[in-house]
């Protein structure tokens, strides 16, 4: 039987030699052994390129200082929302395996070879031919991923305000009543005269000086507070629209032959061709 290399699923989806936009990539999930014990982290998978089913895991089981990946049959695999599950593998078991190295070139037989003992040591009491059914099988449980739009917000400076003051001027005209003194002078004839002794007309000159008083207009100027102005800030929400193009991964199912599903429906051959799910 002609081997077939097998290629890592980031590849065939960067080269776009397979449309794997419907599969679940377990890639970046953390990987747990026995007993739930953190063992390393999911980088990547091997799969078959012609028929896109995923092979192996590939696992960084290094530690803080040093990086090993290693390569575990899929069907070693228990694959939940929170992680990917080993139940049956040590930390020890995973770190014993070959290493994987990503510029050398796997078969699917290949890694039986080198990391099957390793693996069986969980499973002494299954044959060959059984383990290594169970190990290669595909998954039944695919997890099919759906984008949402998750918006986060963020304040930046959107302008300031400045407030001052300046001043302003205008002519303004106000009405003032001011008083002044004037000379009244009353005049009195005499009907009765009498006669001045020694009187000699011209002789003397008398003045009479009055000081007259007037008032006049002093203008002064006094600030008054005729307004208070209270500067503060508030919120205010307005709502805006933000339209994003979002996908989802849909499940493709094709069957050959007749197929009985769980809700009784029966699925045949030309049933592939219509997509159905």
């Amino acid at each position: 039987m002609t081997q077939m290399n097998l290629m890592r699923l980031s590849d065939l989806s960067r080269d776009n030699m397979y449309d794997n936009s419907d599969v679940y990539n377990p890639s970046g999930n953390t990987a747990y052994g026995y007993n739930g014990e953190k063992i390393g982290t999911v980088r990547d998978a091997l799969v078959d390129p012609q028929s896109g089913r995923i092979r192996y895991l590939i696992l960084d089981v290094g530690g803080w200082f040093s990086s090993k990946e290693v390569v575990v049959p899929v069907g070693e695999a228990r694959f939940d929302d929170n992680g990917v599950y080993f139940d049956n593998l040590t930390k020890d078991q995973v770190r014993d395996l070959e290493e994987y190295r990503y510029d050398q070139t796997y078969t699917d037989t290949q890694f039986q070879q080198t990391n099957e003992r390793v693996l069986r040591a969980a499973h002494t009491d299954v044959d060959e031919t059984a383990y290594r059914e169970r190990a290669y099988r595909t998954p039944d449980r695919l997890q099919l991923l759906e984008e949402r739009l998750v918006v986060n917000k963020e304040r930046f400076k959107a302008g300031a305000v400045e407030i001052g003051k300046h001043v302003e001027t205008r002519q303004e005209q106000v009405n003032v009543g001011l008083q002044r003194e004037e000379v009244v002078i009353e005049r009195h004839p005499v009907t009765d005269a009498r006669p001045v002794e020694g009187a000699v007309l011209g002789a003397s000159s008398e003045t009479v000086r009055v000081d007259l008083e007037a008032e006049r207009a002093n203008v002064q100027k006094q600030a008054y507070v005729v307004e208070e102005v209270e500067i503060g800030k508030r919120t205010v929400t307005d709502t805006q629209t933000v339209t994003e193009t979002v996908g989802r991964e849909v499940l493709d199912v094709n069957k050959t032959g007749e197929v009985r599903l769980q809700d009784g429906d029966t699925m045949t051959d030309t049933d592939r061709n219509n997509g159905r799910r």
